[in-house]
C-alpha cells in the first residue's frame, strides 16, 4: 500500500477528530504548565486509550505529544520559566522580548515557527520514514559521542562573553551529569548516600531552580511594583508575512534540525533546540542580538522541538524503537491495541500507519487553531504586577517540581539550583551552557564507554567508520572555522 492509496474518509471519522482534539486541549494546557511536559500529557491520556479504538488512541497521544511541545513556550515567554525542557531555548530571547516589548508578538513567532516544524516532521514521517530509520539504525555508540561533542561545540555559540566563565559551566553541566547510578558499572556516583539521587539530579528541579527559582530572586530584588508590559495592544497575537519572512532561516534551521535529531533515539527535543538554537545564531548576520528578544531565537528551537515529534515517531513505527520517553509511552499504546510496531506494521496495518501519518499533520494544525484561540489569554499575564505574578511564578514552579516525581527532595534541589545560577547569572556565567552539557553528559559518557569497550580501548573505531569519520570531520571544519572567527575579532594592531 502507498501513501496515494490511504482511506482518507477513516482519517475523518467522529472518533478520530474528538481524539485529535482532546489531545490537541490536553498537550497545550500540560505544556503550558511549568515542569511538566509531553510525557506527562501523554501519561494522563494514556488510561483512556483502552477503550479507544487504535487510531483514535494513538493519535490522541500523537496531538498531545506534538501541542505539548508548543504549550512549553508558553510559560518560558510569559512567565520565563520553562514549560517542558525543550523550551528553556525559546526562553532566552522569548521571555526577552516579552519583557522589552510584546508577550503577543513573542508567542506569534513560537506559534508560527512550531507550526511549521511540525508540518516538516510530519512530512518527514510520511515520505521518509524507512530511510531515515535505517540510517539511524547503522549508526552506533561512536556516533552518539560524536554527536554529544558536536553539541558541546555548540555552547561556544550560546556562552556567555566570558569564555572561562562559559568552560567552567560546560564543566559543571557535565559534572552534574555523573549524579546517580553508573549505567555501565552500576557503582553509585556522587550520591551521597541519598536514595532520591541514585537515578540523577532531576532535569525538571534544575530547570526550574535556574530559569524559575533564579527569576524570582531577580524580582523580588528588584521592584516588585514593576508590570513588564501595560500597554495592551502590545499583547496583539498577530503577525505578519513581513515579519515571518525575517524569520524563514532559523525556522529552516530547527525544521530540519529538530526532525533529524529526534530520529536518534535518547536526543529528544531539549537537544534538537539548543543545537538548533546555537546554529541559528551563529548564522545569524546579528548573533549579538541574541539573547535580548531576536525572533529567530525564538523560531529555531521552537520549529525543532515540534520537528522532533515526527522524527521521534520514526524509529518508533517503522522499528519499534522508541526515540524518546514520549514515544516509549505511545508504544505502550500499541501494545495495549496488541499492535508491534517494525517494519512489518505497514503490511499488518497499513490504514493505522498512514493514519497517524497523515493524522499528525492534522494534529500540527489542529494545534495551530487551538493556539490562536488560546494563546491572548495566556498573553495577558504579563500585565499582572510583580508584587502579584512573583508567588504565582513561585507556587506553578513548585508544584510543577513536585509533581514530575513527587519528591521533596527535587524541592530542596530547584531551591538550591535557583540561588546558585542567581548568583552565577551576576557573575556572567553562562546558564544555557550548564544546560546544554548536562543534557549532553550521559549521552557522552555511555557512548564513549560503550564504543571503547566494544573495540577492547581502540580509538581507531572512529575514523574507520565511515559515519563517525563524517563527524569527525565536521567537528574539525567547525572549530576551524570558531578559531578562523575569533582571529578575525581580534583587534588589529
Amino acid at each position: 500500500m502507498s501513501i496515494l492509496d490511504f482511506d482518507f474518509a477513516a482519517l475523518f471519522q467522529l472518533s478520530n477528530l474528538t481524539g485529535i482534539l482532546i489531545g490537541t486541549f490536553v498537550g497545550l494546557l500540560i505544556g503550558a504548565l511549568p515542569g511538566l511536559g509531553a510525557t506527562v500529557a501523554i501519561v494522563m491520556l494514556l488510561p483512556f486509550t483502552y477503550g479507544m479504538e487504535p487510531l483514535a488512541s494513538i493519535l490522541m497521544l500523537v496531538a498531545a505529544y506534538q501541542a505539548a511541545e508548543y504549550g512549553g513556550s508558553i510559560s518560558s515567554i510569559v512567565l520565563g520559566i520553562p514549560g517542558t525542557p525543550a523550551a528553556a531555548a525559546t526562553l532566552l530571547d522569548g521571555n526577552a522580548m516579552a519583557k522589552a516589548s510584546s508577550p503577543g508578538k513573542a508567542l506569534s513567532y513560537s506559534l508560527a515557527a512550531s507550526t511549521i516544524g511540525g508540518l516538516f516532521g510530519a512530512l518527514l514521517l510520511l515520505l521518509l520514514s524507512v530511510p531515515l530509520s535505517v540510517l539511524a539504525l547503522k549508526m552506533s555508540d561512536p556516533e552518539y559521542f560524536l554527536i554529544g561533542v558536536l553539541g558541546l561545540l555548540a555552547v561556544a555559540g550560546l556562552s556567555s562573553d566570558d569564555l572561562v566563565k562559559s568552560l567552567i559551566s560546560v564543566v559543571l553541566g557535565l559534572m552534574a551529569g555523573t549524579v546517580g547510578i553508573d549505567v555501565i558499572s552500576s557503582v553509585q556516583r556522587y550520591t551521597l548516600g541519598t536514595p532520591e539521587l541514585l537515578d540523577g539530579l532531576n532535569m525538571v528541579a534544575i530547570l526550574v531552580g535556574i530559569f524559575a527559582i533564579s527569576e524570582v530572586l531577580k524580582m523580588v530584588s528588584e521592584d516588585l511594583r514593576k508590570v513588564y508590559v501595560t500597554d495592551t495592544g502590545g499583547l496583539s497575537t498577530r503577525i505578519t508575512l513581513r515579519e515571518l519572512r525575517k524569520v524563514v532561516r532559523a525556522m529552516s534551521i530547527g525544521s530540519v534540525l529538530g526532525a533529524i535529531i529526534g530520529v536518534f533515539p535518547g536526543m529528544g527535543a531539549g537537544t534538537s533546540a539548543w543545537f538548533s538554537y546555537s546554529l541559528a545564531k551563529r548564522s545569524s548576520p546579528r548573533p549579538e542580538s541574541f539573547g535580548t528578544g531576536n525572533p529567530e531565537g525564538i523560531a529555531a528551537p521552537e520549529a525543532a522541538n515540534n520537528a522532533t515529534v515526527g522524527g521521534a515517531l520514526l524509529p518508533l513505527i517503522t522499528l519499534g524503537i522508541p526515540g524518546s520517553a514520549s514515544t516509549a509511552i505511545i508504544l505502550g499504546a500499541f501494545i495495549i491495541h496488541g499492535i508491534q510496531p517494525g517494519p512489518s506494521i505497514f503490511t499488518n496495518e497499513p490504514q493505522l500507519t498512514f493514519g497517524i501519518f497523515y493524522g499528525l499533520l492534522l494534529a500540527t494544525i489542529a494545534m495551530f487553531i487551538a493556539g490562536k484561540v488560546l494563546t491572548p489569554a495566556f498573553a495577558r499575564v504579563l500585565t499582572t504586577p510583580n508584587a502579584i505574578l512573583v508567588p504565582i511564578i513561585l507556587i506553578l514552579a513548585l508544584i510543577g517540581v513536585y509533581t514530575s516525581h513527587a519528591l521533596m527532595f527535587d524541592l530542596w534541589i530547584a531551591l538550591g539550583f535557583g540561588v546558585i545560577f542567581f548568583i552565577l547569572r551576576k557573575l556572567d556565567f553562562s546558564a544555557p551552557a550548564f544546560i546544554l552539557a548536562f543534557v549532553l553528559s550521559p549521552i557522552i559518557e555511555e557512548s564513549l564507554r560503550r564504543a571503547l569497550l566494544i573495540s577492547n580501548g581502540s580509538y581507531t573505531m572512529f575514523v574507520t567508520r565511515g559515519y563517525s569519520l563524517g563527524l569527525l570531520l565536521i567537528i574539525a571544519a567547525l572549530v576551524a572555522y570558531s578559531l578562523y572567527a575569533m582571529l578575525r575579532r581580534r583587534p588589529k594592531g
